[in-house]
């Protein structure tokens, strides 16, 4: 309770004080004085008292969203890689390479996305049927 006290205390000497100096200024320096107190003022309320949204606090893109991304970015780079290659831009061997490496990273990126989509998806826990215990 005491360090709120001291912090009003602190806080109205500190009114005092621009209050002082605003009176001991010229007219003219008044008012520039007066718009940096206010520019100040304005900057320490956005600082300390404006609160975020909570939308902008939370994540926008689930871990499926980006990869899916991640997939469509690799896929239009093959497409621009094969363009690239029949404008002579690359050799045959180089255009392999590449493109092999881009066909791997796909395929990667494609067996997490099924990861991510067969963990979202719940199966049924009833009992099972005679031919469903047999089939296994």
């Amino acid at each position: 309770m005491h360090a709120h006290k001291r912090n009003v205390r602190r806080r109205s000497e500190l009114i005092a004080a621009a209050l002082t100096a605003f009176f001991l200024v010229s007219s003219g320096d008044a008012a520039v004085l007066g718009a940096c107190f206010a520019l100040a003022a304005a900057t320490l309320l956005f600082i300390f008292y404006i609160q975020p949204d909570a939308s902008d606090l939370a994540p926008h893109r689930s871990k499926l969203d980006q990869l899916m991304e991640r997939r469509d970015t690799i896929y239009e780079n093959l497409r621009d890689l094969r363009f690239e290659c029949r404008a002579g831009k690359y050799s045959e061997g180089d255009y392999e390479a590449m493109k092999n490496a881009m066909e791997t990273e796909a395929a990667m990126v494609l067996a997490e996305i099924d990861q991510v989509t067969e963990a979202g998806v719940k199966r049924p826990r009833g009992p099972r049927s005679a031919g469903e215990r047999g089939a296994r």
